[in-house]
């Protein structure tokens, strides 16, 4: 098998949480050698977000939880302590011989372990040092920390998020991921990317700044335009789309499913599968203009229609008709979904305490270097003494000493 595409790179991985482990882990399903600087002793924070744990052979605990597992495919981990000069002085070494360097330290907080861009730029300037934080390395709240969750709030995503104020359980709500920060964890790996293809064509390295609030705000996409376009702030529409109709959740006799007719064709169709189709001809839904701002009119009428038969039935109904609809599985009928399954979304790594971890694959395909899948997440320090022996050549007893004074885990 071919190898991966970023198989010639090193990146050294200071980061922890999700935002900066995500970042590193889709550079390791792309190949590169990804190296994890973790706390002597406690590691990751999201080591200990458990319960769930991986279970043992025995069905008991490890210490490995499902969060962190989730972010830390393909990494070496290397237990040092940053905040002794021994411990800066190694990391400083490995950052000399790496592609990449990935921190999501609070801002300064590297600058003061000597472990800057500036600084680490004078030994390595092809260095690229991809730096991620709440708010950005400038601006008012530059110091603060940044949490997923304040960062949904404060860049408009509750706000759009939930059902309406007037609804049973309305109310803003935060989505049921990490949103800022996986997206944050992808903009990053773009970033890259791209400061990669610069570096060939200069050769130099260059600074990335990231801030979660920037991407969230970014991310608004289409509900930015509909304010900026408007003047109007968006409110919430629960499971609805707020540009399209009908493009939501139906209850059916038995269960609620999903709409999303995209195009006025689609509509026109689903009305035949419902035996109206003298509502594609009515002025006030024949145009998606109309059906949103008739909406209050014609979704009533929709879900009087929908109640009559089971979900299965309009599913398959609106699917020979060529309207796109479906069901709302939960994370076990996703999985398990004929369609995941073919694509090979599950996947089972060899793991040293547990036998084998399940994990979930890239959505990543290529045709020529294909993602492979070369190591579990990783022990805490499980990989120190062989970076420091293969990437610095530490003797033994270095290694020893060092492991003594608790500058290694």
């Amino acid at each position: 098998m071919a190898d991966g595409a970023l198989s010639h790179l090193r990146v050294l991985d200071l980061t922890r949480v999700l935002a900066g482990p995500w970042a590193g882990q889709t550079l390791a399903d792309l190949g590169a050698e990804v190296i994890k600087i973790e706390r002597p002793g406690s590691g990751d924070d999201t080591r200990g977000w458990g319960p769930p744990y991986l279970k043992d052979g025995d069905g008991h605990d490890t210490r490995e939880a499902a969060y962190y597992l989730a972010a830390n495919r393909g990494k070496q981990s290397v237990a040092i302590d940053i905040t002794t000069e021994d411990g800066q002085a190694l990391v400083r070494e490995l950052a000399a011989g790496s592609d990449i360097l990935i921190e999501n330290y609070k801002v300064g907080a590297l600058k003061r372990y000597g472990l800057g861009y500036e600084a680490l730029r004078v030994n390595n300037p092809r260095l690229i040092y991809c730096s991620i934080t709440g708010f950005g390395q400038d601006g008012p709240l530059a110091p603060l920390p940044g949490y997923d969750f304040i960062i949904q709030a404060m860049g408009g995503l509750m706000s759009i998020t939930g059902e309406r104020d007037d609804l049973p359980g309305g109310g803003p709500q935060k989505l049921g991921i990490a949103f800022a920060d996986l997206m944050t964890g992808m903009y990053a790996t773009v970033a890259i990317l791209a400061a990669l293809a610069h570096r060939e064509r200069s050769g130099s390295g260059q600074y990335i700044d990231m801030a979660l609030l920037d991407v969230q705000v970014a991310s608004m996409a289409n509900m930015n335009m509909n304010y900026l376009t408007s003047g109007r702030v968006p409110t919430r529409h629960g499971n609805a789309h707020a540009n399209i109709v009908p493009y939501q959740v139906f209850p059916a006799a038995d269960a609620p499913f999903v709409i999303a007719a995209g195009n006025d064709g689609q509509f026109a169709r689903l009305c035949a599968v419902v035996e109206r189709p003298e509502l594609a001809a009515d002025p006030r839904f024949a145009s998606n203009t109309g059906r949103v701002r008739n909406r209050d009119t014609l979704v009533p009428l929709l879900e009087a229609l929908f109640r009559q038969r089971p979900a299965q039935h309009w599913i398959d109904a609106l699917g020979a008709a060529g309207v796109p609809g479906g069901p709302i599985n939960d994370i076990a009928q996703a999985l398990d979904h004929p369609q995941v399954r073919h694509r090979g979304l599950r996947i089972d790594l060899p793991h040293p305490q547990a036998g084998r971890v399940p994990l979930v694959a890239s959505p990543i395909k290529f045709s020529a270097t294909p993602v492979q899948y070369r190591r579990p997440p990783p022990l805490l320090g499980e990989h120190t003494r062989e970076i420091l022996a293969g990437c610095l050549k530490r003797s033994e007893s270095d290694i020893a000493a060092l492991h003594q004074k608790g500058i290694i885990g």
